[in-house]
């Protein structure tokens, strides 16, 4: 049997790959993406979490990356309210570090570089008489807030792929592309899936495989030994709570870098990051000693209590797949993205370097414009405009949101409900449509999740395992204890062996 012809096949299941997929399967293309392992589970989990315009990248002149990433933030507050709300950031000002004149210049740029509807522009702040100086040492006198927003990574990616696979899209994880084969007219595919090989045509390949884009663009041109990828290390320590409020602290440190304190999953706060050259030979990207011991020390210049080892609580770790730019230092390669375009030898291919979480909508949208002629569409900017899963209510309103399905399921805990519908937005009622009763959730794991939102995550979401569960869709496995998680795990392990005896069975 002929395998059926896909416009367009996307290798690499992270926040770039969905956000192609999306954007080419809501023009009415016909989308394959294929990703190795789940949706997420890379470098687009292990982002800082932010929707930001990255105030650093002024000091290297990134003018055009600061204003495409400032534009983008309403509009992704907008289709995600639910995962993504307005942060306050203070950045204190530090005798010995950047001067406050030049904070200030930053800032206005920052404030006006890109435009706000939404977020409030910069003010500054009294450290010593303000309550967000309180964590502070006292040497620390004045500094500024300013506004950026919280993202909810690995959600942005499953609910990218969710509406990608709504509009059309073949979306398969745990499946990995172990050959290309490069025709005059289409690409020949070679999956393995569930311990099978299958063989998919598309007239157009995308690598989007983050820092293994290299190693996918070997699988087809041998004779290429030209590394364009940077790959960058980026750790984050989380520790017990370092302060009361919702706002963050934005730290510089003696070498130039700066570091993020931010509140994480309500009795968390998360600091990082760093920036460490990395290769493939290292494994699976983990903290190193040297990066814990940074990052506690560089948030001990700022907080009064010293953030010390016996406070990290979880650790986690991704790589940057940076555009070689071949910059002296690893904190000044640029974060912006950069296509590899080719339809000269045989069928087009667009590999995918850098990006940022911030700008996978406009770089969605610059790849469909790179391949309209190929594809045969417009470049029109659908997305703009358009929710994602859950989104569909105004940014202010969630708090309203919460109450109206409180009063509806007033039988389920209050602090449950929010994080529902800080997850699920508008969808948190067609999860709980039939649900009359606590009895009616199924069983119970312990903090607030249950089993109709583990077949809502697996239906819905493409989950397939408890880690995918509790640390990529939901981060509950910072709130569970050994024996909660264990049961997540069982209660799979369950479900494989009911899919394998039905199977035996027919």
């Amino acid at each position: 049997m002929t395998a059926a012809m896909y416009d367009l096949a996307i290798i690499g299941g992270g926040i770039n790959g969905v956000g192609i997929a999306r954007d080419a399967a809501g023009r009415g293309l016909k989308v394959l993406l294929v990703e190795r392992d789940d949706l997420a589970s890379h470098t687009s989990s292990a982002s800082t979490k932010l929707v930001h315009g990255g105030l650093r990248y002024l000091e290297h002149y990134e003018f055009n990356l600061v204003r495409k990433a400032l534009k983008e933030r309403e509009v992704l507050l907008r289709a995600a309210p639910h995962i993504i709300w307005p942060m306050r950031f203070v950045l204190p000002v530090d005798e010995g570090m950047r001067p406050a004149w030049l904070l200030r210049i930053g800032l206005f740029l920052y404030d006006h570089l890109g435009g706000r509807d939404i977020l409030p522009g910069t003010k500054s702040v009294n450290l010593r008489t303000d309550h967000r100086g309180d964590p502070l040492q006292k040497r620390l006198k004045k500094g500024f807030a300013y506004s950026d927003c919280w993202v909810e990574d690995a959600r942005l990616v499953s609910l990218t792929a969710r509406d990608a696979a709504d509009r059309g899209a073949d979306i398969r994880t745990r499946a990995e592309c172990v050959g290309l084969d490069r025709g005059a007219d289409r690409w020949n595919l070679s999956i393995q899936q569930q311990g099978e090989i299958i063989t998919e045509q598309a007239k157009i390949l995308v690598n989007a495989a983050g820092p293994w884009v290299d190693p996918v663009t070997s699988l087809y041109d041998r004779s290429s030994n030209a590394a364009k990828l940077r790959l960058v290390k980026g750790s984050h320590i989380v520790v017990k709570r370092k302060y009361e409020g919702d706002h963050s602290y934005i730290f510089q440190n003696r070498d130039g870098r700066i570091i993020f304190a931010i509140p994480y999953e309500g009795e968390h706060t998360l600091i990082g990051t760093t920036d460490e050259p990395w290769s493939y030979a290292e494994g699976d990207a983990k903290i190193s000693d040297g990066e814990i011991g940074y990052l506690c020390d560089a948030a001990s210049e700022y907080f009064e209590i010293p953030v010390t080892r016996d406070d990290i609580q979880w650790t986690y770790s991704g790589v940057r797949p940076l555009f070689d730019d071949h910059s002296r230092s690893a904190a000044t390669v640029t974060r912006d993205f950069v296509f590899d375009y080719d339809n000269d030898n045989g069928a087009p291919v667009l590999s995918v370097f850098g990006g940022k979480i911030t700008t996978y909508r406009v770089l969605a949208l610059q790849a469909i414009r790179t391949l309209s002629d190929a594809l045969d569409v417009d470049g029109d900017d659908w997305t703009k405009k358009a929710h994602l899963p859950g989104g569909d209510f105004a940014p202010d309103g969630f708090d309203a949101l919460v109450d109206q399905y409180a009063d509806r399921w007033n039988f389920i805990d209050r602090h449950i409900l929010h994080r529902l519908v800080r997850a699920y937005g508008t969808d948190t009622a067609i999860m709980l449509e039939k649900v009359k009763t606590v009895s009616d959730l199924g069983q119970l794991f312990g903090a607030g999740l249950s089993e109709i939102e583990i077949c809502w995550l697996i239906d819905r979401e493409f989950a397939c395992t408890a880690e995918d569960v509790l640390w990529r869709r939901s981060k509950l496995g910072l709130h569970m204890t050994d024996d909660q998680q264990q049961a997540v795990a069982l209660w799979f392990d369950q479900q494989d062996r009911k899919t394998k005896a039905n199977l035996d069975l027919s």
